[in-house]
């Protein structure tokens, strides 16, 4: 479904079910160059297990239009703009990598609204080397198979993710070249890792979290290491922490692993 945002359209992946803000609502929210359909497994099961699900694409990628946030306070802005937008009075966060700061950000931003907090794949800072950074304008090809190079643990996922078959490093690589080429106006590859780069908020962020938050984190993350997640951890006022058999790519490599944390979590 589509929903006016600030006057441009944010696509929001329902998982199979019809939008209805009367249930209770999860908000996922994706990393650089990925959109909507990393979360596939966890959105769909949710969707057909009373939750309202809206996992988006970012302004200005994949389906959705407007600009792309230049910030990680930009894009919070958005997220909660979303919800009002949506009639949506609270919702869970779920955050991966980029996406993690999001919603760490719109949980500070307006902790009445956001009921959960879900981190995956999470760092504070989540310092981008200058070398890629770089890359990612001048040879984004290159850089895109740093990321993937570094994201992932393993070579094929299990049938529960995408199939038995199922190529993690190429598939994601297709998506990343699909989202950096949905914008041809603003390089949203860059934009996304300066932005992570650039935030310095998370530990007053997390300060300012008021609901029980999840820390889930790959035990192979070479881009997040578990470790990078502990001065968040340190800051947050009911936190768990739950680390999977993974790489940075938790959603398509340890897909129930991820799924039970999260059903759990809701639920309590």
């Amino acid at each position: 479904m589509l929903i006016q945002v600030n006057g441009a359209p944010v696509y929001a992946y329902t998982g199979g079910k019809s939008f209805d803000a009367a249930k209770p609502t999860v908000v996922f929210i994706h990393g650089v160059l990925n959109d909507h359909s990393v979360w596939i497994l966890q959105s769909r099961y949710l969707a057909h297990h009373g939750w309202n699900v809206l996992a988006i694409d970012l302004p200005g990628q994949g389906r959705s239009g407007g600009q792309p946030p230049a910030s990680v306070e930009e894009a919070a802005d958005v997220v909660l703009a979303l919800l009002g937008a949506a009639g949506i009075d609270q919702a869970a966060l779920v955050g991966h990598s980029f996406g993690s700061l999001i919603a760490l950000e719109a949980a500070a931003r307006s902790p009445a609204h956001v009921s959960h907090l879900v981190l995956v794949g999470t760092a504070f800072p989540m310092a981008v080397s200058p070398a890629l950074l770089e890359a990612s304008v001048k040879a984004p090809e290159k850089a895109i198979a740093m990321v993937n190079t570094f994201s992932h643990s393993t070579l094929c996922p299990p049938p529960s993710a995408l199939g038995p078959g199922t190529w993690l490093y190429g598939g994601s690589r297709a998506l990343m070249r699909r989202m950096l080429a949905s914008n041809t106006e603003t390089n949203v590859f860059y934009t996304g890792f300066k932005a992570c780069d650039s935030y310095a908020g998370g530990e007053q962020a997390m300060a300012a979290v008021h609901c029980p938050t999840l820390f889930l984190v790959g035990r192979h993350d070479q881009m997040t290491p578990p470790r990078a997640a502990k001065a968040l951890a340190a800051h947050a006022r009911l936190s768990k922490i739950v680390e999977v058999n993974a790489g940075h790519a938790l959603m398509t490599e340890a897909p129930d692993e991820v799924l039970f944390a999260l059903r759990d979590f809701l639920a309590a």
